[in-house]
């Protein structure tokens, strides 16, 4: 358990656990910290050495909050992290965000410290439009919603988020759902938020993805929530290399914590390879 400091000045919470021949590289998404794959650690540490950490403006790296931080940032964090702590033999796995900071690494700095990648239900290109169907919301979701969200305050834009990704908490009356989804946003600083949010919905990543020079797994959630599960096919039709799909039946967005003892096991699978 330990801080790192990049060149900027800011330090980055991460965790560093584990033992075996392959360095696993686990990314958190928007709102969410390291602790989401606390489970997933304790059941595959003894393969590999897990690398957890939290983004800026999240968690324990809540302070990390100067100016307004971009996915290339994150892209250029995990860049130092991995060249700084020497990590060799990775499988880089991000969930949500956190494979949008997978994808953004791709494009600036390739595959060439990678041995495969996971990414975990998240698409590559948030916005809907004409001829893209895959993005957010189930592909509902277009720049002019992003537009009226602007004029939103906060809070109601995380709760409508925080709906989106686990649809059962539309059933929780507003006065009870406010306490613990202002305590999840006390762990993170709003105005990284909002940077990173933005930064994340106006990308398209569909390129970084015909970029990737090692073997792929994409894990998604059936129904889901935030996107489709017709994304599987499109990475299938779109990754250059080997590729694998792992679905996770009855599972929200969060499927690192619906099932950590599956996540886990279709980690240890990869691993396998």
């Amino acid at each position: 358990m330990s801080y790192y400091t990049l060149k900027d000045g800011e330090k980055l919470y991460y965790e560093d656990r584990g033992h075996g021949p392959d360095t696993l590289i686990m990314m958190h998404g928007w709102t969410s910290t390291h602790d989401v794959y606390a489970k997933p650690v304790e059941l595959l540490q003894e393969q590999a050495r897990c690398i957890v950490y939290d983004h800026r403006g999240h968690g324990r790296s809540k302070e990390a909050n100067k100016g307004m931080p971009t996915m290339e940032t994150l892209a250029s964090d995990l860049n130092e992290m991995i060249t700084g702590l020497s990590l060799s033999n990775i499988t880089l796995l991000g969930w949500s965000m956190g494979a949008g900071v997978v994808l953004n690494y791709v494009r600036l700095y390739g595959c060439d410290a990678l041995k495969q990648i996971i990414l975990c239900d998240m698409t590559p290109k948030q916005l809907n439009d004409e001829e893209w169907k895959l993005g957010l919301y189930q592909g509902k979701y277009t720049k002019e919603d992003m537009e009226r969200d602007a004029a939103k305050n906060f809070y109601t834009l995380y709760k409508e988020f925080a709906i989106g990704a686990i649809p059962r908490l539309a059933k929780i009356p507003g006065f009870l759902l406010r306490r613990p989804l202002k305590k999840k946003l006390a762990d993170c600083d709003e105005g990284v938020l909002k940077s990173i949010a933005r930064s994340m919905k106006l990308q398209d990543n569909r390129p970084a993805v015909e970029q990737i020079t090692v073997p792929v797994t994409y894990f998604y959630a059936d129904p889901g929530s935030l996107f489709s599960p017709e994304l599987a096919d499109w990475y299938r039709d779109h990754v250059p290399t080997q590729y694998r799909a792992v679905r996770f039946p009855n599972a929200t967005h969060m499927l690192v914590s619906d099932y950590p003892e599956k996540f886990a096991e279709e980690v240890r699978a990869v691993l396998r390879q």
